[in-house]
């Protein structure tokens, strides 16, 4: 069986691969718990092979056995983490891109791909209220949104200084708060900096007030590059005091204001909470992740910048084989993150919402605000649960009475062993907790009614 050459074993091979593709679109595995890797390892077998399993064999090991110990993330009681819920557009045009052997990185190579990404990252762009010149590109997950941001906000800190004739300071540092995602903290450990936590409101929210404590309380020799606020946290759905983080951006000299919206940010599309992200239209810098409540496969993070000059100088790699693509003035996604080689992950999204049109994404958001909303009321209603949080967003979080991370871990493990549901626990102002995160257009009230039964 050749590689590259198309003839009839190919061909059977593509034919057998659309066939399951198909018949997993028209259905939902079921929920299992993952099997030990000794396990999996005894009931595969190797598969690589000198003379290989040929494409029967490879597929046979594929759907009786990998597949099975995997949890699909888009079941409608997938409510752990935040999970993600491709529309079945956005799935079917993920295997056009991944066929049509182009790459992302250049306008060169790539101008339909980055064209179709560009008009879906000007949709986000509009809904944050940013100006036409924003910008930016699609890349792995708010991880490295929030990375690329980061270092695009250092490097204009430093050009800044160095226009003024100053030298750079003994440190850098950047303004968070505990809610902040890890993968802030994370960033700075790669760029070495520091973070300076900022106390969050009786709301949970990060303040300009809190921003200038944070400040003013800096060691000697320090300096803040970049205050991270959040649009959505991760554990509970809270929406940070946007546009008073960015009063106090600007008071404090113009500190570039980053916007971790990765999970939240897809509120922006729903009229019912869209108020509550007053202020985003001032970030310099704003992460939205389609994979996870805007029906895209992963991996797909829409990174926009309100001026991608920025992001540009600080990313842009130059090397001899790289002129003939940067020294011109054209649009490369690649130039505007910590990125060369990069798949055009935006197109999917792009094709759902061609498809879809935005109406259906606005719709869909607010269904599942809707489903967090009866969620909270049955909640509410149980006399063993108390809510801990008014839900902003998506998430609806809750303790039962009498019960520690033992009761609530074994709680999880039961659900899944029967095929319920995927839940995990968390924590809550140090004490343990649960939480539903509600992205999946197809997870109904009566879903959230079955699992709180199970806690009576």
């Amino acid at each position: 069986m050749d590689l590259h050459r198309w003839d009839a074993d190919n061909e059977a091979l593509v034919r057998d691969v659309v066939d399951h593709v198909l018949a997993r679109l028209d259905d939902q595995p079921p929920i299992t718990p993952a099997p030990t890797a000794e396990e999996l390892d005894a009931a595969v077998g190797p598969t690589i092979t000198p003379e290989g399993l040929g494409a029967d064999g490879a597929l046979r090991v594929y759907t009786d056995h990998l597949r099975p110990a995997s949890i699909p993330c888009d079941d409608p009681r997938y409510l752990a983490f935040v999970a993600s819920a491709p529309s079945i557009a956005a799935n079917a045009f993920d295997f056009v891109v991944s066929t049509s052997s182009q790459c992302g990185s250049h306008w060169m190579d790539g101008a339909g791909m980055v064209h179709a990404e560009n008009q879906a990252l000007r949709w986000l762009a509009d809904l944050a209220g940013l100006p036409s010149s924003a910008g930016g590109c699609f890349v792995t997950g708010g991880t490295m949104g929030n990375l690329s941001a980061l270092v695009t906000a250092r490097d204009a800190a430093n050009r800044a200084r160095a226009d003024r004739g100053l030298d750079r300071p003994t440190r850098w540092a950047v303004v968070s708060s505990s809610s902040t995602h890890a993968s802030v903290d994370s960033a700075a450990r790669v760029m070495d900096v520091d973070v300076l936590h900022a106390e969050l409101d009786d709301e949970l929210r990060l303040t300009g007030p809190a921003v200038v404590d944070a400040i003013a309380a800096r060691p000697d020799g320090t300096e803040v590059f970049a205050v991270v606020a959040t649009a959505g946290t991760t554990n509970v759905g809270v929406v940070d005091a946007l546009a008073s983080v960015a009063d106090a951006c600007d008071d404090a000299g113009g500190i570039w204001m980053h916007v971790d919206g990765a999970y939240g940010g897809a509120g922006l599309a729903a009229p019912s909470v869209r108020h509550r992200y007053d202020g985003v239209e001032r970030c310099d810098s704003l992460v939205v992740d389609p994979h996870k409540w805007l029906f895209s496969p992963f991996d797909c993070a829409a990174l926009v910048y309100r001026d991608p000059e920025p992001a540009r100088l600080a990313h842009t790699q130059h090397a001899g084989y790289l002129d003939p693509l940067t020294d011109h003035p054209v649009f490369n996604p690649c130039d505007h993150a910590h990125v060369l080689t990069r798949r055009a992950r935006g197109v999917p999204f792009w094709f759902s919402l061609a498809v879809h049109g935005t109406d259906a994404y606005r719709d869909a958001i607010e269904h599942t605000l809707a489903v967090a909303r009866a969620g909270r009321d049955m909640v509410v209603a149980a006399d063993h649960l108390d809510l801990l949080v008014e839900p902003e967003l998506s998430v609806v979080a809750f303790t039962r009475r009498g019960w520690g991370v033992d009761d609530y871990q074994a709680w999880c493990d039961q659900l899944l062993a029967d095929g319920v549901a995927v839940m995990t626990p968390t924590t809550f102002d140090g004490e343990p907790a649960m939480r539903f995160c509600i992205v999946n257009p197809r997870t109904t009230v009566d879903d959230l009614a079955v699992i709180l039964a199970t806690l009576a």
